[in-house]
């Protein structure tokens, strides 16, 4: 059942990925900052949500297992592999958060309770078919939030993939219907986009508007939630 209440000015969905938390390794020092970034905003009256990606521990065990079973693995297979990780990810940092948050992650964002007395709620994966970042954009919905931001490791969603066509410009604001047609509508497990397609398919059904930036900069961060000048892209419709 939704919860029932009015648009929520101070509760930030962020979907945080993985490749943030864990690119290699644990990122110790980010995480420290991270922390820090979170107290000061709850310390303001704010609240966030957080839901975390597999980052480099869903890549290596889903390429793992390709390595030993090859082309017989399923997609399944690989989505349960790239969920479990998120959700040790998501247990890590529901951990450094304790003081403050729910003390249950969540790992199902259309039936788990959602306490929206704490200042941090905290969630992983779902269930095969379904990324992080539409398991974020399921929560916002049920929340009303009225920002969802996406932390990656890009900067801008490009024109183009950059990585293919030397002529795609870093776009600062983007429709929903645009940015679809660039990502397609299928979600892979383990594909390299700036937001799942699937979840991009949702928000712009729900209205949801989506900033898209990159989760090392904590003072733009800052400046987006401030309602400042910032780097990066909002995605809506």
């Amino acid at each position: 059942m939704d919860l029932k209440f009015e648009k929520d000015k101070k509760r930030v969905v962020f979907s945080l990925g993985g490749s943030l938390v864990v690119p290699d390794g644990v990122n110790v020092p980010y995480l420290r900052q991270f922390r820090d970034f979170i107290f000061e905003f709850v310390n303001q009256g704010w609240r966030f949500v957080l839901v975390v990606g597999g980052g480099s521990q869903a890549r290596k065990y889903i390429q793992a297992a390709k390595e030993i079973i090859g082309d017989s693995i399923t997609h399944d297979d690989m989505d349960w592999l790239g969920i479990h990780a998120t959700r040790f990810n998501a247990h890590l940092i529901r951990t450094i958060f304790r003081s403050i948050a729910q003390p249950v992650i969540i790992t199902n964002p259309e039936k788990d309770y959602l306490d929206t007395t704490k200042s941090v709620i905290v969630s992983g994966g779902w269930k095969p078919g379904w990324s992080t970042d539409y398991v974020a954009v399921k929560i916002a919905n049920r929340l009303k939030a009225e920002t969802m931001i996406n932390l990656s490791d890009i900067k801008y969603v490009y024109s183009a993939d950059p990585k293919k066509d030397p002529q795609a410009k870093p776009v600062k604001d983007m429709l929903w219907m645009d940015f679809v047609k660039l990502v397609g509508d299928r979600w892979i497990p383990g594909m390299n986009v700036p937001f799942d397609p699937i979840a991009s398919k949702q928000a712009m059904e729900t209205n949801l508007d989506v900033y898209v930036t990159e989760g090392s900069n904590l003072k733009n961060i800052k400046r987006i939630l401030k309602g400042e000048d910032y780097i990066g892209t909002l995605l809506h419709n």
